[in-house]
């Protein structure tokens, strides 16, 4: 169990591009950091997020701290230029990585040895507040260090723990990706609809509606995924039919979105440093 938060932490941001962005509107608007002793840092800082710091008296690209955290959402390939400048920082701070493919190693070192870095692996549907995030603590990092990254994240939305490094990947490979997995079966509904002879607008505008809708109730119902498909399946009926095709006697999605994951697992590996 993690420690309840009894202070608000103070954040210093590195980088308010999308990702950043969205978790320091998250933030502010959950009053879930402490503004006042809160900073982001972006040279190249868009007019709408200078112009939420002014209101909310958050500092930008000044402040030395000590921070409780600081989160990294700068561009990975940006990573090696740009957080040497912020070694200093890191080394009162959480350092809470929210870059793909940089491992802890790889940020301590970049961070001239910064002794307490997290991972956490967001996705897209984050920017709205409807994400799913993963997150790694080592040892180092205690059950206030915990708390502080739990409560930061979810802002972002639902939040898992995670047990190593490692399955990082594995939630770059289910959640991390996953959104693109979602969309691909809306084109593919979309498609089939089509196919059928509906007008591509009309098969487009349903399929989306229905992808999002079943996402929304399975939100709000806490029945299990395969409880909720039974209870659409009418035995001999049209949803059977279809799902005999998906997932009959040989189990062909449920192999074939294995087989992806683990395809992605894998290159996220590869991809890490």
């Amino acid at each position: 169990m993690v420690a309840a938060m009894t202070d608000k932490p103070s954040v210093a941001l590195i980088g308010a591009g999308a990702m950043g962005g969205a978790l320091l509107k998250g933030w502010l608007a959950a009053g879930s950091i402490d503004a006042a002793r809160s900073a982001v840092f972006d040279p190249n800082i868009k007019d709408e997020m200078a112009g939420l710091c002014a209101e909310n008296g958050v500092a930008v690209n000044e402040g030395e701290g000590p921070f409780d955290a600081m989160v990294l959402a700068v561009k990975p390939q940006a990573a090696a230029d740009v957080l040497p400048h912020y070694a200093k920082l890191a080394r009162d701070a959480i350092a809470i990585s929210v870059m793909a493919g940089k491992s802890i190693a790889r940020i301590q070192d970049l961070l001239e040895g910064a002794p307490r870095v997290a991972r956490v692996m967001p996705n897209l549907p984050a920017a709205i507040g409807r994400g799913a995030s993963g997150l790694y603590a080592p040892e180092a990092i205690d059950a206030k260090g915990r708390a502080i990254i739990e409560t930061l994240m979810q802002a972002a939305g639902e939040t898992v723990w995670v047990r190593s490094e490692q399955e990082i990947d594995y939630v770059t490979a289910v959640s991390g990706s996953g959104p693109a997995y979602y969309f691909l079966l809306t084109e593919a509904l979309a498609e089939a609809g089509a196919s059928l002879g509906l007008d591509r607008q009309a098969a487009a505008a349903l399929a989306r509606a229905t992808l999002a809708g079943a996402g929304a109730m399975m939100d709000a119902d806490a029945r299990a995924p395969a409880e909720m498909r039974k209870a659409v399946t009418s035995p001999g009926g049209t949803t059977e039919a279809a799902l005999k095709i998906f997932d009959g006697d040989d189990a062909a999605m449920r192999k074939l979105v294995e087989k992806a994951v683990q395809a992605a697992a894998k290159r996220a590996g590869e991809l890490t440093d």
